[in-house]
């Protein structure tokens, strides 16, 4: 790779955010977003097949402690996945690394599917783990990246939503294959993780059509693939939608750089960004604690307290899976118009009453399994829109050079306190058989997303429609030199039409008319 020192002025963020939606943008949505069905399919596999991994005669024959020690090393994995991943996503590119993390997924998950003893099982959990953490920050940058500002919201809302529709999947398939007499006993859990490689294959061929950020591209110093980059965007998206993109007068001007060391990162995050940092952590943490903890232990709620069988868990997950990905589905839109603050602690602080709630009811003792799964199914409705606001928030409020990191970062300190303390907490409230210690872990759970919402609502960043320039000032964007030193990048930025450059150190260039038309000045 070239070492960047140049200065450039360029275009290229306010052309991406003004395009239409359009059949390119569906490629992008379908090649990248697809994945966490699949991350869904991996994280419920395993939960809805344990039963069938202690059974001698399915070939593998672990304990139950075994089984929470693969989910586990899963979660491990996904943690150091994507803070390797991440650091490398900003050094070598989004779409180097969503190849890269896509087929290790892939290699992974068809070598689980020929396990042979527990040791094997164990370390391609933990690169299955690798491959979906480092999933999370090179498609999640990439999408934020690559979809114009105005829907920003609703597309990764729905697109980290879409997370559930794999864990519906894996429970509708895991009815047959927890039934012995349908199919043999060796030979259908492997078949669930055969699934899961099939449907990433299909993915790596459409994501090998998604191109590279041209954030990126410019920023390291390769503004002219970018440039090409933007241009077949933009033809693409006037093949399909019939009408010639707008041209454009906002500009940025940004000193191009190779890589960001980690003090430069750890000092953004505290010290430029201590307020977002916070905001990030209590999102994460929330959502974390609630998924991990209360949803990923629901089977063993179900076979306590109600003695459902294992064979049947499938059943009462499908309508809880349902429920988070339409809460997803039907209130993306809103993340854009009503705004991410009101969206964001809306969908927090309601599910956290509606847990609170379910705790009640539930301490009540005045509950079934499928009345308390109709409540979790409304608790999850608002808390998925919230929970995958989380990922669309962090990616959007820290600055381009270190987008994949921030998210890799609190993803793997978000998931590692849920993923590790929660399934391990509500384990231990289960085995006391006690209605009344489950309801108080149910109650913390509230307490954690409640106060998300409010952390959100006193310092939340308000990002809906914003170009992501406007609300974190990259890094290496500097003040215009005024005697002309910068390289001009962009085919429709050109200097030489006539426009001069307004600029105030720590804001956005934006470029006006010689008829005095003026220029938005917007601290960042």
């Amino acid at each position: 790779m070239t070492t960047a020192t140049r200065t450039i002025e360029t275009n290229i963020p306010a052309r991406l955010d003004r395009l239409p939606w359009s059949r390119w943008h569906w490629t992008v949505l379908i090649g990248l977003g697809a994945v966490w069905i699949l991350d869904g399919l991996e994280v419920t596999v395993v939960g809805v097949i344990g039963p069938r991994l202690t059974d001698p005669s399915a070939g593998l024959g672990l304990t139950d402690g075994q089984v929470g020690l693969g989910a586990s090393i899963y979660v491990v994995g996904a943690c150091l996945g994507a803070l390797l991943f991440g650091h490398l996503t900003d050094r070598f590119g989004r779409k180097r690394l969503f190849l890269l993390t896509l087929a290790l997924y892939l290699s992974a998950t068809v070598a689980t599917a020929v396990s042979f003893d527990p040791l094997w099982f164990y370390a391609c959990r933990l690169l299955t783990g690798a491959g979906i953490g480092g999933e999370y920050a090179a498609i999640n940058s990439a999408i934020d990246e690559l979809i114009p500002a105005r829907v920003r919201g609703r597309v990764d809302v729905v697109v980290n939503g879409s997370f559930w529709v794999g864990t519906t999947i894996a429970a509708a398939l895991s009815i047959p294959v927890l039934n012995g007499n349908l199919i043999p006993e060796d030979v259908g859990w492997r078949a669930l993780f055969a699934l899961g490689a099939l449907l990433g294959l299909g993915v790596l061929i459409v994501r090998r059509a998604v191109p590279e950020s041209p954030r990126w591209l410019f920023l390291h110093g390769r503004e002219d693939e970018a440039e090409r980059v933007v241009r077949d965007i933009e033809e693409q998206v006037e093949a399909s939608t019939g009408t010639a993109p707008e041209p454009v007068e906002e500009t940025i001007r940004v000193r191009q750089r190779r890589a960001v060391a980690f003090r430069e990162i750890f000092e953004t995050a505290v010290r430029r960004y201590p307020r977002r940092t916070l905001l990030g952590l209590a999102l994460f943490v929330g959502q974390a604690f609630l998924y991990n903890a209360v949803y990923f232990t629901y089977a063993l709620v179900l076979s306590t307290f109600f003695k459902v069988p294992d064979a049947r868990v499938g059943y009462y997950l499908i309508p809880i899976g349902v429920g988070n990905f339409l809460g997803a589905f039907l209130l993306g839109k809103l993340f854009d118009t009503l705004g991410r603050r009101v969206m964001i602690t809306s969908s927090y602080v309601l599910s956290g009453v509606l847990l609170i709630g379910t705790g009640l009811l539930f301490r009540a003792d005045v509950l079934n399994a499928w009345t308390l799964t109709a409540c979790w199914s409304v608790v999850f409705f608002f808390a998925s829109a919230g929970a995958s606001a989380a990922y669309l928030t962090v990616s959007e409020i820290f600055p381009m050079e270190t987008r994949a990191m921030a998210i890799a970062a609190f993803y793997a300190v978000g998931t590692g306190l849920g993923g590790v303390i929660g399934p391990v907490l509500f384990g231990r409230l289960v085995e006391t058989e006690r209605v009344s210690a489950v309801a108080s872990g149910y109650f913390l759970g509230a307490v954690l997303m409640i106060g998300a919402g409010v952390v959100e609502l006193l310092i939340g960043v308000e990002a809906a429609g914003k170009s992501l320039e406007d609300i974190a000032r990259p890094l290496s964007a500097e003040r215009p030199a005024g005697t002309g030193t910068g390289t001009v990048a962009g085919g429709t930025a050109g200097a030489a039409r006539g426009r001069r450059v307004l600029a105030l150190s720590g804001s956005v260039v934006k470029k006006a008319s010689w008829r005095g038309r003026r220029s938005r000045r917007e601290r960042i």
